[in-house]
């Protein structure tokens, strides 16, 4: 390339850079500012809104310790979503067109033009020290944008319409229909239902609810949850009247046949009283919201939760399960400790194998699921104690935080008296006799004994470390020798087998697992159907390790049989998992008809 064309392309691509730079810097059109109607308006700093609709009252509404109320035409709790929606709206109003002073002129009459000297609603905003005034005129021809103009300014303004909705026709567009505004956040609740009155305590944690009148005892959490937040959910389904003078006994509120008062601290929050049902419609109840005159109606169902007796409100659980226990100790016809060790693992104390988790886990579901049946007797005394059992109690449970703690225990359950439909309970810790049934008392009770809690894994290994399998049944014998992957050899004449089965059943034979413990050192094989000429598995592993496995009585409903291991000198009966059981019976029996 020749010095002067490069010289020329230089000299262009030099002039080009200096005209971006001048274009980016100075000739690009600046951004417009876009500025509200209401310069400065922020709809977080206002505090009040007043509209007044065209041939109607004024609607006002203030903000006071954080919650909005109607002023006027009446005082009572605003919806706050509403009020803050119009002032969200005016903050972000932007005019689509401005009609000057000077545009002004020309019109004989701008005023009743536009709209201005009838206006459809005449708004008045506080905010800080700032207050905004608005008049809404007519719409524009076409009927999606509207006529305003800003107090103080002699300007006409021409905005979208949509805004519009958001402006109160009537107070009961911004009238709240909650019947209550804190049942989420109380800590105290008072209930006069009829002649009974009740109260209930949050405990500091906020975790749990407590009866602290009539008496001092463990609350029904769920119900109580369940109620406030039917109570929260709860609206108004028609305002009936605002006249102070209206006669509350015929809407059965003087007195109110249920009161649910709310409180947070040592201050009331808020609170409903129900009394009749309409005449008309069954389905709903007259109410009056705590410190406020109106009589309204509401749904019959936000009530439901509040009606009962004590007792309905009362835990129906023994316990309601919190700090993770580390130790279980049960006294009865035979005593036993179950102790955590780590974060999983249980052993049962004084023996050397380690417990079930699964077991010990599903026996705390058992005890946490535990329902009162009756609510025996309050207050008891000594006399009482002894007449219920309870001074040398069948059977005990003591959950404590860890092994060996000698704090107070999480919970202890003292069993009595067994009767014909109940059995007699009673936790250490309260003065109340319960009763529970007696089908869940022989459930928890159904295996009492430590050795029921062994981990129920019985055996582990690969069927590739299997040399061979032996089978004994009806006096027949027949030996199976693993040869290679999938590859099993049987003696000539013993009849056929299936390798690749076979191979599957050894597989999860390696893995045997107790459905159940059922017996421990048994010295009556016969009660559990073990007998000579039932089938009776031998393992022989490569290093020489032997397990024997016995079978007894079948269980057809379960579709499998009880078994047999030996553990030390030791045999232990337990439940054959009833799938494996389905494997072993078509792979590793001896037909009938094998010699």
């Amino acid at each position: 390339m020749k010095p002067k064309t490069t010289a020329i392309w230089f000299a262009l691509a030099a002039s080009l850079f200096a005209f971006i730079w001048i274009f980016n810097n100075y000739l690009q059109p600046r951004a417009v500012a876009v500025v509200g109607l209401l310069p400065g308006l922020r709809a977080a700093d206002v505090a009040g809104i007043q509209v007044s609709p065209a041939g109607a009252t004024e609607i006002s509404a203030v903000r006071t310790d954080g919650a909005w109320l109607l002023q006027k035409p009446l005082a009572y709790p605003a919806q706050a979503a509403a009020v803050e929606a119009l002032a969200g709206a005016l903050e972000k109003l932007v005019p689509a067109s401005r009609l000057s002073a000077s545009d002004l002129r020309g019109h004989k009459n701008a005023d009743a033009e536009f709209g201005f000297d009838n206006p459809q609603f005449s708004l008045a905003v506080a905010a800080g020290n700032q207050r905004h005034q608005l008049m809404v005129g007519h719409r524009t021809a076409p009927g999606d944008q509207v006529f305003v103009r800003v107090g103080g300014e002699d300007s006409v303004f021409v905005t979208d319409v949509g805004w519009l909705n958001l402006l109160p026709r009537t107070a009961a567009d911004w009238r709240d229909t909650a019947l209550v505004g804190a049942a989420g956040t109380c800590d105290w609740v008072v209930v006069t239902n009829g002649t009974k009155a009740m109260e209930f305590r949050r405990d500091p944690a906020g975790l749990a609810w407590r009866m602290v009148r009539p008496l001092q005892a463990r609350a029904d959490n769920e119900r109580i949850a369940a109620a406030l937040q039917q109570l929260r959910a709860a609206r108004t389904v028609q305002f009936i009247t605002d006249d102070p003078r209206a006669d509350l006994s015929s809407y059965g509120l003087q007195p109110a046949d249920l009161a649910v008062w709310l409180g947070q601290g040592t201050n009331l929050a808020d609170g409903i009283e129900a009394g009749n049902a309409p005449p008309t419609n069954s389905t709903l109840l007259f109410a009056r919201r705590a410190g406020w005159g109106a009589v309204v109606a509401a749904n019959k169902d936000a009530f439901a939760g509040w009606r009962g007796g004590v007792n309905d409100y009362r835990d129906p659980h023994l316990f309601t399960p919190g700090t993770p226990p580390g130790e279980i100790e049960v006294r009865g016809e035979n005593n036993f400790t179950l102790q955590q060790h780590g974060s999983t693992n249980w052993d049962v104390a004084g023996e050397s194998f380690p417990a079930d988790a699964d077991n010990v886990q599903a026996f705390l579901k058992m005890l946490a699921s535990l329902r009162v049946s009756e609510f025996v007797k309050d207050g008891n005394t000594a006399t009482n104690i002894q007449e219920f059992g309870l001074v040398a109690p069948a059977h005990q449970i003591t959950l404590r935080a860890a092994p060996g703690d000698t704090n107070a225990p999480l919970v202890q359950l003292l069993f009595g008296t067994v009767e014909t439909n109940r059995v007699l309970v009673k936790r250490a810790d309260e003065d109340f006799v319960y009763a529970i049934t007696p089908a869940d008392y022989n459930s928890l009770f159904l295996f009492n004994d430590g050795w029921y809690y062994r981990d129920r894994r019985i055996w582990d290994f690969s069927e590739t470390n299997v040399a061979q399998v032996t089978l004994r049944q009806s006096g027949k014998l027949r030996q199976l020798v693993r040869t290679g992957e999938n590859k099993w050899s049987i003696a000539a004449g013993n009849g056929m087998i299936n390798p690749p089965a076979v191979e599957e059943t050894i597989h999860r034979l390696g893995q045997l697992t107790a459905a159940g413990w059922v017996g421990r050192n048994i010295t009556e094989p016969e009660k559990y159907g073990l007998a000579t000429n039932n089938l009776a598995v031998t393992i022989e592993l490569k290093t020489g390790e032997k397990w024997q496995l016995d079978f007894g009585v079948e269980l057809p409903q379960s579709q499998t049989a009880l078994a047999a291991v030996t553990y030390g000198a030791g045999r232990w009966a337990f439940v054959f998992p009833p799938v494996l059981y389905q494997f072993v019976a078509n792979y590793l029996t001896i037909p009938a008809n094998v010699p």
